[in-house]
């Protein structure tokens, strides 16, 4: 078994990653990176990321970039022996989409006893994703799991609960406050914001002013990293250095999630450039995560 490498007396720490995803299909006028892998990595560091997701961890580690990746479990089985890959192949902790959503209680508590044992046995953390068709997708569901299970991790992705479950329309305060079982136990992020009705939007310089979805996810995200600075160090499997990594994940429109807009000669293109918001939700994240120190 490997460890992690925390310790209780290290300080908490935000840490700028990169999900790889969000240099997928990137339009010729983004000032991001156009090319391959190692064109987006060397990118990355240029514009002071801290560590990608989703990348050859060997590279990453070349240029100094913390590795970590994500998986997809819809179903049972195998799990241990891709947690051992993981830390063979020097990653440094997993996000997973664990489900489907259809589960019963029985289903679900196979899928979540596999990862918690896959975890401390291989010695890294693995963190499920909050994420729309998986085992999270539901709010009330997933505190009924941290019940059943307290040592489950998470990773989270908000911006499918916000809009998936239309979470403006209620009072924001008390479902925060319902969801603190969950949120204490947020160990990583990715970085998105959307509204009620699109889980991506550009957020422009991300001032909340005439955006009150900015306002309700820097709370979000504040009360997740409060969580975390709490009590991480305390985990199974404590986060590598005591660092939680906030990952900007914006997608392509190709696979649903960034908006197109018709620009002034009137052809679609994508409402904003994904690579400067990614880095305008870091900042964000930064600021949320110094609050709640």
């Amino acid at each position: 078994m490997t460890t992690s490498g925390s310790s209780p007396h290290r300080t908490p720490a935000f840490r700028r990653d990169l999900n790889i995803c969000t240099s997928w299909s990137l339009p010729s006028w983004s000032s991001g990176p156009q090319g391959n892998e190692q064109a987006t990595l060397e990118a990355a560091c240029a514009a002071g990321y801290e560590g990608v997701q989703g990348a050859n961890p060997r590279r990453c580690r070349d240029l100094g970039l913390v590795p970590t990746t994500f998986a997809i479990q819809p179903t049972p089985g195998g799990l241990a022996d891709q947690a051992q890959g993981w830390v063979d192949s020097g990653f440094e902790c997993c996000t997973i989409l664990l489900g489907t959503g259809l589960e019963d209680d029985a289903a679900a508590e196979v899928l979540i006893e596999e990862v918690l044992s896959a975890s401390a046995t291989a010695g890294i953390p693995l963190y499920v994703e909050t994420h729309r068709a998986t085992l999270t997708q539901d709010m009330w569901r997933t505190v009924q799991l941290v019940e059943r299970f307290p040592d489950l991790r998470f990773n989270g992705d908000f911006s499918h609960w916000y809009t998936g479950q239309d979470m403006a329309a209620n009072d924001f305060e008390a479902t925060l406050e319902f969801l603190s079982p969950v949120l204490d136990r947020v160990r990583y992020m990715h970085g998105r914001i959307g509204t009620s009705g699109c889980i991506q939007v550009d957020v422009g310089d991300g001032s909340v002013e005439g955006q009150p979805h900015i306002a309700h996810f820097r709370s979000l995200w504040t009360r997740a990293f409060e969580g975390f600075v709490r009590s991480a160090a305390q985990d199974v499997v404590p986060p590598p250095r005591l660092e939680i990594g906030f990952a900007p994940e914006l997608l392509p429109p190709e696979v649903g999630y960034a908006r197109l807009v018709l620009d002034s000669a009137g052809d679609l293109r994508e409402e904003g450039d994904r690579w400067e918001q990614s880095l305008v939700l870091t900042e964000i994240a930064s600021e949320c995560f110094e609050a709640a120190l």
